[in-house]
């Protein structure tokens, strides 16, 4: 799973999935709907709020990361410095490795990050959020809720072929 993938709804209408600049741009244009387009995180399954007003280039710039400022350290990393605390071996340890103490916490916390992220359960959890959000009111969804967690993929997707918009499709390529 993409770490930076995004999926935007219009009632049960997936827009777009991609970045989140790609996402916003696809939904933009259903801004002033009611409701405006649902965005969700598909790491976590979150939905985000976006300020819809202004061209599009404002509510990119409103969503996306401002380009960091450069200075010493790794500003194009985006790197924020905070205190970190551990036992003298654990800094004997990081002090020993190639990338050093920073280089290799970063390195430790990304590959626990990538590892987490793409657990089955968490990638259901996402789904089941976004699902929640998008098709509750959909025919045998909490049937089909179910299925899902018990991962049962065959009645998840005879369970969501009925549903309205191209819910099916996208619960299909998440399973």
């Amino acid at each position: 799973m993409n770490k930076d993938q995004y999926t935007a709804f219009r009632w049960t209408r997936r827009l777009a999935t991609g970045t989140l600049a790609e996402v916003l741009t696809a939904a933009y244009p259903f801004r002033d709907s009611a409701p405006p387009p649902l965005v969700f995180d598909h790491l976590t399954g979150q939905q985000h709020d976006f300020d819809w007003r202004g061209r599009l280039e404002d509510v990119l710039a409103r969503a996306l990361p401002a380009p960091v400022k450069t200075g010493p350290g790794r500003p194009k990393l985006g790197v924020v410095s905070t205190e970190v605390t551990l036992l003298p071996r654990h800094w004997d340890w990081l002090n020993a490795q190639p990338a050093r103490a920073s280089g290799t916490l970063r390195r430790l916390v990304e590959a626990a990050m990538a590892e987490e992220a793409s657990q089955p359960k968490k990638r259901l959890e996402a789904l089941g959020k976004i699902l929640w959000a998008v098709a509750g009111n959909e025919p045998q969804f909490e049937e089909a809720s179910r299925a899902l967690y018990a991962g049962d993929r065959m009645r998840l997707k005879l369970l969501t072929e009925g549903w309205s918009g191209n819910l099916a499709e996208f619960v299909a390529e998440w399973t």
